[in-house]
């Protein structure tokens, strides 16, 4: 059975993720920081309707644990595909942002997403195979006001990805990102009423959890094996 790591699995669209890529058959590691409690009421979703899941908790932005304990879970078996979804906000203008609030989105997005693949990457280079997707944002690409430090993150996630897709492609390992727009769950619940919703997005509403994570789902895939180093939006026509 094929395994699969979601970091940040207990929020609205992380969960969606675990639940598709646990009925497209793969064992989940469901992964959390502050709510445990979360993960594990998905994890027992998935139990629930017949697959395999198990939760693991850890700050992605620890270096050194991080790479501790995903050293430790790699020497009893071999992560085929790792979703890098964890991402927090602090949105403000920059002229009134303190570093605390830039260093904690680049801490958790950027170096977080170098913290949980690196040690992953051996085990997949060894297996030839295998499936890293990295989740972004609207704000990664067009830029958001009050999210320099968000947008940053995320644009740097897509260099770092579309590098690694060349350095990892002639091992079979696929390297893709996916940028959600404005989705009903996760970081843009509530902050958007309908009459913006329409201002801005060509298809006038958000999009579902289940939309986004039907596309994971199929890059982690077989039938994706030739599609790598992409930024694949999912936000409705928006620019």
């Amino acid at each position: 059975m094929q395994t699969a790591l979601v970091t940040g699995g207990s929020g609205d669209i992380g969960a969606a993720i675990c639940m598709e890529l646990a009925q497209r058959g793969l064992h989940v590691y469901v992964h959390a920081n502050k709510n445990p409690q979360k993960a594990e009421a998905v994890a027992g979703q998935i139990r629930d309707q017949g697959g395999k899941a198990e939760v693991i908790v850890f700050d992605i932005s620890d270096t050194a644990l991080t790479q501790q304990l995903l050293s430790e879970l790699t020497e009893h078996t071999t992560i085929d595909v790792l979703v890098n979804n964890a991402g927090t906000l602090h949105d403000v203008p920059m002229a009134g942002m303190e570093f605390e609030s830039w260093s904690k989105v680049i801490n958790t997005t950027l170096h977080g997403f170098f913290n949980v693949t690196r040690p992953l990457l051996m085990p997949m280079i060894r297996k030839r195979k295998g499936r890293i997707i990295n989740m972004s944002s609207v704000s990664g690409i067009t830029g958001v006001r009050g999210q320099t430090n968000y947008a940053a993150a995320k644009s740097g996630l897509h260099g770092a990805s579309k590098s690694l897709a060349q350095e990892l492609a002639n091992r079979n390992i696929t390297v893709n990102v996916v940028a959600p727009g404005v989705i009903d769950g996760g970081m843009a619940k509530g902050k958007f009423d309908p009459a913006l919703l329409k201002a801005i997005v060509p298809m006038q509403r958000a999009g579902r959890v289940e939309e986004v994570s039907a596309l994971v789902g199929f890059l982690a895939s077989d039938a994706a094996s030739y599609i790598t180093g992409q930024i694949i939006s999912v936000n409705g026509g928006m620019a």
